[in-house]
C-alpha cells in the first residue's frame, strides 16, 4: 500500500458529483490519518509473510516464507526463511512481486492521493468483519504502471484503508494481459497493517498466474535450518 505524503488535500473540485462535500471531508481525514500512519510503520514490528504462487497450465507452484521489516524511514526489506517448490515460480513470479513492492515504496507518483487519483464516494456499508466502511471508487489521473482502477474502503473510525481492489491500468510487463488484485488491512494501534493480498495475472505465454500473500506476527524470527538470506531479489532472465 502506498499512502499520501504531506501537503496533499482534496478539494470540492475533486468531487464534482458530490455537492454536499462529504467525499472531500472524508478523503481529507484519510490523508491526515495516512500521514500519521507513515510515521508509525516501523513501530508495528516485523511481519511474517507467506507467499503462495502457482501457474496451473505448467502445474508449477511455490511457497515462500519470509520476514518483512519496515525501517524507521519506511524502507521495506525481506529476510527469506524458507522456500519450497519450483525455482521458476520463485525467480519469475515471487521475486518479481517482492522487487516491485520494494521499488515502488518511495514513488510519490503511485500514492493513493488526490494528486494521482479521482475519488467518488459510493456510500457506506458494513464490511465482512462487521465494521462500517466508506466505499470510494478510484480511477487514476494518468495511465501509469502501479496505478489501478477499482475501489478503496476506508474505516469510518480511523479513516484508514481496510481494503483496496481493482485492476492495474497499465501492465508492468509486456507478457501480462491484465492484473487483478485485492489487498486487505487490519487497523492496529492507529496503523493500517497488511493482512492478505491476492492477485490473478493473465499472461500471454503461460496463461493464468495465481499469487496470494498472508501476513502475521512472527512467532520467532530465526531462520529455518539456517537458510536465511536478505531478499534483495533480482528475477532470473530467461
Amino acid at each position: 500500500m502506498l499512502i499520501s505524503g504531506s501537503g496533499l488535500t482534496a478539494s470540492n473540485e475533486d468531487f464534482s458529483d458530490d455537492p454536499t462535500g462529504q467525499g472531500s471531508i472524508i478523503i481529507n481525514r484519510y490523508l491526515q490519518a495516512a500521514e500519521a500512519d507513515s510515521f508509525s510503520n516501523a513501530k508495528n514490528g516485523p511481519l511474517e509473510v507467506e507467499i503462495e504462487a502457482s501457474v496451473p497450465k505448467l502445474n508449477e507452484h511455490g511457497h515462500l516464507k519470509a520476514l518483512r521489516k519496515i525501517s524507521a524511514v519506511g524502507k521495506i526489506t525481506y529476510r527469506v526463511l524458507g522456500f519450497q517448490g519450483d525455482n521458476t515460480i520463485k525467480n519469475q513470479v515471487i521475486a518479481r512481486y517482492l522487487q516491485a513492492e520494494q521499488q515502488g515504496q518511495d514513488d510519490k507518483s503511485l500514492t493513493l492521493s488526490p494528486a494521482n487519483y479521482k475519488f467518488k464516494l459510493k456510500g457506506m456499508k458494513v464490511a465482512d468483519g462487521g465494521g462500517n466502511v466508506y466505499v470510494f471508487q478510484v480511477s487514476p489521473r494518468k495511465k501509469r504502471v502501479g496505478l489501478f482502477k477499482g475501489e478503496v474502503w476506508l474505516d469510518t473510525q480511523s479513516y484508514l484503508p481496510v481494503l483496496e481492489k481493482g485492476r492495474l491500468v497499465k501492465n508492468p510487463s509486456v507478457f501480462f494481459r491484465q492484473v487483478d488484485f485485492q489487498r486487505e488491512f487490519a487497523i492496529l494501534n492507529g496503523s493500517a497493517v497488511p493482512e492478505r493480498m491476492s492477485s490473478v495475472i493473465d499472461t500471454r505465454l503461460v496463461g493464468k498466474v495465481n499469487l496470494s500473500v498472508a501476513y502475521s506476527s512472527p512467532a520467532a524470527v530465526e531462520a529455518e535450518d539456517g537458510v536465511a538470506e536478505e531478499a534483495s531479489f533480482t528475477p532470473t532472465r530467461n
